[in-house]
């Protein structure tokens, strides 16, 4: 099963294309821009509280037949954050101390 690749940062609503290095990811796929992951979040997902890796790039190009971004399309439903701001504040600075493979 392919990455969803979600097409923006749940809390600034920027765009993250397939192809964007600046995607950032939880293991729910919560995706981020990197200054929202960084800097707002302080690294905490606000939705599970778990950290941020930088989201893979789909290859363009099918190097094996069936995989690339064009068999297996980003999603292109956008995801909004179902907290408000106060509240991610809150639970980010919670546990931004706690490293993210200890939470």
């Amino acid at each position: 099963m392919a990455l969803q690749l979600r097409p923006n940062c749940e809390y600034c609503d920027k765009d993250l294309p397939p192809h964007s290095p600046d995607a950032r990811i939880c293991s729910f796929e919560c995706t981020f821009c990197a200054v929202c992951a960084t800097e707002k979040l302080d690294n905490v997902c606000p939705n599970c509280g778990g950290g941020f890796v930088p989201r893979p790039i789909r290859p363009a190009h099918e190097w094996r037949p069936g995989i690339s971004v064009e068999k297996h399309p980003a999603s292109t439903k956008r995801v909004h954050l179902k907290y408000d701001l106060e509240d991610i504040a809150a639970h980010s600075k919670r546990i931004m101390d706690i490293p993210p493979e200890q939470r």
